[in-house]
């Protein structure tokens, strides 16, 4: 079978929503001498990609891009374990979490998926976390960016608690930040100081894309 036949089959398999598949077909692939780089970047990259563009354009909706991304995470990590060490690609570090007050973290973890799946290291210190933990987390794992969710209104205040703890630490110019969630907006981005907003996962990895020059 043609690479190029893989890599369709890869774009199905994210389509499909199917992890099993998905780990299934990267398997085969490695097996025929494709390369796992190759395969991501090729085949199941550009699928959740495309998942991505029909969720803004409405065409399928949370619970499939939930299922997508998972289907991203399983090839990716067979894909990756069949790269050799050091030569798995890395664009930057990233730590994101969802900010002290708020529980909702569904979106956060989509974000999460799609930058794995990108290149980006990425650790997901969860939900419910002090701008204290933001901070330690992105100097201990060697951050690039930091990124806060908020999904309520009665949350937002705790990003910018984040932002004016790196400037009391001299931090702030060390780390690009990014904020998003259902309570943000490019406003509120602009207003409090942070280097981008993000309306969805899509958009996430566009706008961290931007800010690393990838």
């Amino acid at each position: 079978m043609a690479n190029e036949d893989f890599y369709q089959q890869a774009k199905d398999a994210i389509r499909a929503c199917d992890r099993a598949r998905a780990t299934e077909v990267a398997t085969q692939a490695l097996a025929a001498g494709v390369a796992p780089d190759e395969l991501l970047k090729s085949g199941f990259i550009p699928g959740i990609a495309a998942m991505g563009d029909l969720f803004e354009r409405g065409e399928v909706f949370l619970p499939e891009l939930v299922l997508a991304a998972d289907a991203m995470t399983g090839a990716a990590e067979v894909c990756n374990a069949a790269l050799p060490e050091g030569e798995a690609e890395k664009k930057a570090t990233v730590v994101i979490g969802t900010v002290q007050g708020d529980v909702h973290d569904i979106g956060k973890t989509i974000v999460v998926a799609f930058l794995r799946a990108n290149g980006y290291e990425v650790f997901d210190l969860g939900r419910d976390i002090a701008a204290d933990k933001f901070i330690a987390a992105a100097e201990e794992k060697g951050a690039d960016v930091i990124g806060m969710s908020a999904l309520l209104t009665t949350t937002m205040r705790e990003q910018t608690r984040v932002l004016a703890a790196l400037d009391a630490a001299g931090l702030r110019s060390k780390y690009k930040v990014i904020v998003g969630g259902g309570a943000s907006t490019q406003q509120w981005a602009d207003k409090i100081g942070a280097d981008a907003y993000a309306e969805d996962a899509n958009d996430g990895v566009r706008k961290i894309n931007e800010l690393m020059g990838n």
